[in-house]
């Protein structure tokens, strides 16, 4: 389960993540990525205006999401996370990519908030910044914060519409830790109906099972409108020996750049025997979207081209795919990949 933490400041989001901390939940922060970015460069990590400047700059170059995702690839699944210092809705449509995601919102009321910043005062505990000495200059940093459409308030108030869950915190701490504990017995329960994306891959999944190729168990499953029009796996044409039963016809195949590559050729690809039972049945896919597991070799992706498919939805890329990817570009076919990785298949 991965849970992330966010609000106003002083609303209680480092007490909930403490509590979290303490029920074996690991804790992380997207700042630690941009100080893993300052570390790698040399510079020193101390400085808040530098931890900002480094922030934005990572968002600019790579997208608002990059620190999510950077954070995302050191998760290990077996575990649970609790995740702070979410700054922007585009983080949390990053973390949202993994279906164990929860969002909670944390807020309390101005005076209470202002109080808890007081007493860390006393405490000697200091924030980032000075600290209001008043209730009036907390209040009025707070509206002047509100009222600038780029602020980081405002970008926090964006995030509690897309929360999962808003806890009021202007209780005790005992009080906070009672719901936490409510909103985990929730998010157990919780049940997240899958995207349509989501549910074309994963019958594309099941389709690839029927493969007769142990190099690649891969389905494919053609849609328009959001029905099946075709489905197909890797296998051999009909009346001919499978991979199962006869091993593999390798092939070598040298590459421009001087690479040679072993290639299985005694079946046809997934992508080719959709578009032959469409074809069988007189089925068009004119303008349908195809769901894969890896980026179309350049072969299936000329034959998708020609078919009329205009939308191809990956897992995950292929290492051969480049070519492929620029065919789909110049065609303005809509190509996405859910999972901006290199799918672990080895044609070498």
């Amino acid at each position: 389960m991965l849970v992330g933490i966010t609000g106003l400041n002083s609303s209680g989001k480092d007490t909930a993540a403490e509590y979290l901390e303490n029920k074996g939940f690991v804790k992380k922060s997207l700042s630690d990525e941009i100080r893993r970015e300052l570390f790698t460069r040399g510079i020193p990590l101390d400085d808040r205006q530098t931890l900002i400047d480094t922030g934005n700059e990572l968002r600019h170059k790579f997208g608002g999401g990059i620190l999510a995702k950077r954070l995302l690839a050191s998760v290990d699944q077996s575990r649970n996370y609790s995740f702070i210092s979410i700054r922007n809705p585009e983080e949390v449509e990053e973390l949202r990519k993994n279906k164990n995601f929860f969002l909670i919102f944390i807020e309390a009321g101005p005076e209470k908030r202002f109080e808890r910043q007081q007493k860390r005062e006393r405490m000697g505990v200091k924030g980032w910044g000075a600290t209001p000495k008043t209730f009036g200059e907390f209040a009025e940093e707070e509206k002047k914060e509100l009222k600038n459409e780029d602020s980081k308030a405002q970008q926090l108030l964006k995030m509690r519409e897309m929360a999962d869950f808003v806890v009021e915190n202007n209780g005790s701490t005992d009080e906070l830790y009672q719901k936490i504990d409510e909103l985990l017995d929730k998010m157990n329960f919780v049940y997240r109906r899958p995207s349509w994306d989501d549910y074309f891959v994963e019958l594309s999944r099941t389709v690839g099972k029927r493969s007769t190729c142990d190099r690649g168990r891969f389905g494919c499953v053609i849609v328009k409108d959001k029905r099946v029009l075709a489905t197909g796996y890797v296998g051999s044409p009909p009346g001919q020996k499978h991979c199962d039963e006869a091993g593999h016809m390798i092939k070598k195949i040298l590459y421009d750049n001087g690479e040679v590559h072993q290639h299985c050729v005694r079946t046809i690809h997934a992508e080719q025997n959709a578009l032959m039972q469409a074809a069988k049945l007189g089925i068009p896919v004119d303008g349908a979207t195809v769901y894969v597991k890896m980026t179309p070799c350049m072969t299936c992706a000329m034959l998708l081209l020609s078919a009329g498919i205009r939308r191809v939805v990956c897992e995950k890329r292929y290492h051969g795919g480049a070519e492929s990817e620029r065919m789909f570009n110049d065609a303005g076919v809509d190509y996405a990949v859910l999972e901006d990785k290199i799918e672990k298949y080895s044609d070498q």
